[in-house]
């Protein structure tokens, strides 16, 4: 400190200066350390304050949140349509032309290899017989994936294949004066046969069912009627809540009139495009 260059004698009269010195230091460094805390807490308030007047309500933030979450959504049934596609693509041109190919030829050993023990023939005629069965499997398989007649030609020629197969008598109507989109379509398909599935399985009694679909506007309705015993419950059984997950993956509704006695008759609403 500069009291020490001062010459002793001089000292005393000095020494107050440099005690007041002192508290004047001291006071200036707590001064700066306060203004350096005062300062953070000011601009913390000042954003908080520009974000409440200038930034985005509470409203419109969770306006914006839920565009994100239904964008994402549309992404991933997108996404989910696409593997879907691609699985069934692979096994149609992968391991169900190697199975035709096998039948194909143990067909022909069988036609031609006539002088074979009966043993052999009967091992031959077996493969034949579970090749076929595997092929048959792998139709079904690949139809519940995404059947390939639904991109080529649309609603009508792929619900009259489920129509065709179907256990029970099925009256198809379908009226869609323009093609929905690709997902829209696929969900409307998978309705038409998981209900149909139903019906075969939990309404043995039924003689027949009314399928309609039918385009207005903006939405594609499809209408799925048995003269079953009716009684059918959502909340009782995985298939009906998976075809209202289903609608409700694309913006869709469902709705089903079951009441004691019949009959059952399931609605489902879906937007022609699939909601962004």
């Amino acid at each position: 400190m500069w009291i020490w260059v001062v010459p002793p004698e001089q000292r005393p009269k000095f020494l107050r200066y440099t005690t007041e010195a002192q508290y004047i230091d001291a006071t200036g460094v707590a001064a700066l350390l306060l203004a350096w805390w005062l300062t953070h807490v000011l601009v913390r308030l000042d954003t908080r304050a520009a974000l409440a007047l200038l930034g985005p309500s509470r409203a419109e933030r969770l306006t914006r949140r839920v565009e994100d979450l239904t964008e994402s959504r549309a992404g991933a049934v997108d996404a989910a349509d696409a593997e879907r596609r691609r699985i069934e693509r692979d096994l149609h041109d992968g391991a169900q032309q190697r199975l035709v190919s096998l039948a194909v030829n143990l067909g022909i050993a069988r036609a031609t290899l006539t002088e074979l023990p009966d043993d052999a023939r009967q091992v031959i005629d077996q493969a034949h017989r579970e090749a076929k069965e595997a092929i048959d499997e792998l139709n079904n398989l690949v139809r519940g994936l995404h059947p390939a007649v639904l991109d080529d030609r649309g609603l009508d020629a792929a619900l009259s294949g489920i129509a065709a197969r179907a256990p029970l008598p099925v009256r198809l109507r379908v009226d869609v004066p323009r093609r929905a989109a690709p997902t829209i379509e696929a969900v409307a398909y998978f309705t038409v046969s998981e209900a149909l599935a139903n019906i075969a399985k939990h309404a043995p009694d039924a003689s027949r069912a009314d399928v309609t679909v039918e385009g207005q506007g903006g939405t594609l309705r499809v209408t799925v009627a048995d003269d079953g015993p009716g009684g059918a419950d959502p909340a009782h059984g995985s298939g009906l809540a998976g075809l209202a997950r289903r609608a409700a993956s694309v913006d869709g509704t469902f709705s089903i009139s079951s009441p004691a006695g019949g009959p059952t008759v399931i609605t489902v609403e879906l937007p022609c495009v699939v909601p962004p």
